[in-house]
C-alpha cells in the first residue's frame, strides 16, 4: 500500500496477533501510516513472511505468557516508547454445544481473550502516561453483541472484552488514554472454520445472510476501522464499541 497520508507519522504500535487475518490487516495499514510497527504472533513464520513485505519489529509471542508479553514492550520501548496497542491476538472453541467445551478449551479462550487483553494494558498505561496519551484497541466480536449459538464460551469472551473495554476507558480517560474495542463480523481469517463448524459454500452463504450488506468482514475492513480509532481524528472516542459489521447486529 503506497504511504499517502501518514496519519499515524511518529507514532509507535504494537499489534497481537500480527502474522495473519485482521492483526496482519491493521499492521500493514499502520505502517503504511507511518507507524513503527512491533508485530507480535505465535507464528515465526507467519512474522517472518509479513515484516519481510512491509518491515516492522518482531516478536514471536503468546500473548498469555507474561515474559512474552515483556518481550512486546521492550521491543516498542527500543523503538522510543508507546503510543498504541491492539489487542487482537484470539482464540475459539469450534462450533458446538457448550456442554462439550472442556474446561482446558474455557480456559485457554478466557486467557487468550480476555486476560491477555488485562495483561497488555497493565504494561502498557505506564509507557503511554509517559508520552502524555495513548490508545488502546481491543478485538472483540458482535458474538459479544448479539451471540449466535454453538459458541457460548468465546461469546461470553467477547462481551468481557467489551466490558473491559468500557471500564478502562472511563478510567483512564483524564490521562488521555482512550479504549475502544472492534467488533467484526465473521470473517476472512484462520479461525472462520471454527466460528462455522465448517467451512463450506452452504455454511458461508448462511452466515452471510444474516449480513444485510451481504459479505463476510475482510482484514482491510478492520484496518481502515482501526486506523480511524488509533487515529488523532478519533481523539473525542473512547469506550466505544465499534461494530465492523456490515449490519449484523442491527
Amino acid at each position: 500500500m503506497t504511504n499517502t497520508s501518514n496519519r499515524l507519522s511518529g507514532k509507535i504500535a504494537i499489534v497481537t496477533g500480527a502474522a495473519s487475518g485482521f492483526g496482519e490487516g491493521i499492521a500493514r495499514r499502520f505502517v503504511a501510516e507511518g507507524a513503527k510497527v512491533v508485530l507480535a504472533d505465535l507464528s515465526k513464520e507467519g512474522l517472518q513472511r509479513v515484516t519481510g513485505e512491509i518491515g516492522g519489529s518482531p516478536v514471536v509471542a503468546d500473548v498469555t505468557k507474561p515474559e512474552d508479553i515483556d518481550n512486546m514492550f521492550a521491543a516498542a520501548e527500543a523503538l522510543g516508547g508507546l503510543d498504541i496497542l491492539v489487542n487482537n491476538a484470539g482464540f475459539t472453541h469450534r462450533n458446538r454445544p457448550m456442554m462439550e467445551v472442556s474446561d482446558e478449551e474455557f480456559d485457554r479462550i478466557y486467557d487468550v481473550n480476555v486476560k491477555a487483553v488485562f495483561l497488555a494494558a497493565k504494561r502498557a498505561i505506564p509507557m503511554m502516561r509517559k508520552r502524555g496519551g495513548g490508545v488502546i484497541i481491543n478485538t472483540a466480536s458482535t458474538a459479544g453483541l448479539r451471540p449466535r449459538p454453538g459458541l457460548v464460551v468465546y461469546n461470553s469472551s467477547k462481551g468481557a472484552v467489551i466490558s473491559l473495554t468500557k471500564s478502562m476507558a472511563v478510567e483512564l480517560a483524564p490521562e488521555q488514554i482512550r479504549v475502544n474495542a472492534l467488533c467484526p463480523v465473521a470473517g476472512e481469517t484462520g479461525m472462520l472454520h471454527l466460528f462455522m463448524g465448517e467451512d463450506t459454500p452452504e455454511m458461508r452463504e448462511k452466515f452471510c445472510s444474516t449480513i444485510p450488506i451481504g459479505r463476510l468482514s475482510t482484514p482491510r475492513d478492520m484496518a481502515n476501522a482501526a486506523l480511524y480509532l488509533a487515529s488523532d481524528e478519533a481523539d473525542f472516542i473512547t469506550g466505544v464499541a465499534l461494530e465492523v459489521d456490515g449490519g449484523r447486529c442491527i
